[in-house]
């Protein structure tokens, strides 16, 4: 790393998916110098098509970053490519570090997304995206009428699979030891002709590279999609070295951010996956442009109280 401090800019964002370009974009457009620093790994990189956004239904994920950067950059945003491996506050700035050395900005908005911890099992990784998925809206229609398999991470795996019975009559349930149905539950998937298919899940059967069927204590069961649900853990490690608040939940603790994306720490904001397990691309691209907003007129505030600090000081 180069040992020298950039000129401050205006704002700082970590995380080059489509809450921070959605965010670049307006803050760009509003006239803000803005530096979005990007590791180019999204969480749905494996996808090969995204859906249910207006417009682009449809389109690579990574075609819809390749044309938020494009259109970023029109407004003078400028890209970097890496991590940034830490951040501090000096003074009425931050500093964030960077491959190319520190660069101070009035604002941070962190927008570094979660990471998706799949089952330990054969097959769940190298199927992640194509037939192995987690999303009913995103990828349901896509397996309507299929053999739909729901392995289970959780109790709470049986509110996915009754959801799914929307899109196919032949679901799949694969308690999977984790998430036994009993009682009630029990009664309300036979009544809406779920199967339960009881067992250790011990890996998937694949041809070639399409997913053909679950292995349940050495029996396979055929199924054309698996959907289930990853331990979604935040990619918050900045946040938390800043000093951000969190507040626990069933999924653990999530750094809280208010109705505009601030955190508790002055100046830094977040915004997307890290502070929000259910933004989908089109959450995201929403609250990217909500949070771009807030923080440009709390940059006009502070534009403000600097020029009148400059007439009482004169």
């Amino acid at each position: 790393m180069e040992d020298h401090v950039q000129e401050p800019t205006d704002v700082v964002i970590v995380g080059g998916g489509p809450a921070g370009l959605s965010a670049a974009l307006s803050l760009g457009r509003a006239r803000r110098r803005v530096v979005v620093i990007d590791s180019g790994e999204p969480r749905n990189r494996t996808a090969a098509h995204m859906h249910g956004v207006l417009g682009h239904d449809g389109l690579s994920p990574l075609a819809l970053l390749d044309r938020g950067r494009a259109e970023a950059a029109g407004y003078g945003v400028r890209m970097l490519r890496g991590e940034v491996s830490s951040a501090r506050i000096v003074d009425d700035t931050i500093e964030v570090d960077t491959t190319e050395g520190a660069i101070r900005t009035r604002r941070l908005l962190v927008a570094t997304g979660l990471e998706d911890v799949l089952p330990d099992l054969p097959g769940f990784r190298e199927q992640w995206g194509s037939g192995v998925v987690v999303c009913p809206y995103c990828d349901g229609w896509e397996h309507r009428d299929d053999v739909i398999g729901v392995v289970a991470t959780s109790p709470g795996s049986i509110h996915q699979a009754q959801l799914l019975r929307q899109w196919s009559e032949r679901v799949v349930y694969f308690e999977n030891v984790v998430g036994k149905a009993s009682g009630d539950d029990r009664d309300r998937l036979v009544r809406r002709g779920i199967r339960i298919e009881s067992g250790a899940v011990t890996g998937l059967r694949v041809d070639g590279d399409r997913l053909t069927g679950v292995e349940v204590d050495g029996r396979v069961i055929e199924v054309g999609v698996v959907f289930t649900g990853p331990t979604m853990r935040p990619r918050d490690g900045l946040l938390r070295s800043l000093g951000a608040s969190t507040t626990a939940s069933d999924l653990g603790d999530w750094v809280d951010v208010d109705g505009d994306g601030r955190t508790s720490v002055p100046g830094v904001w977040a915004v997307g996956n890290v502070v929000n397990v259910r933004a989908n691309v089109s959450v995201s691209l929403g609250l990217g442009s909500l949070v771009a907003g807030a923080i440009n007129a709390d940059l006009v505030d502070d534009d403000i109280e600097q020029l009148a600090a400059q007439v009482v000081s004169a």
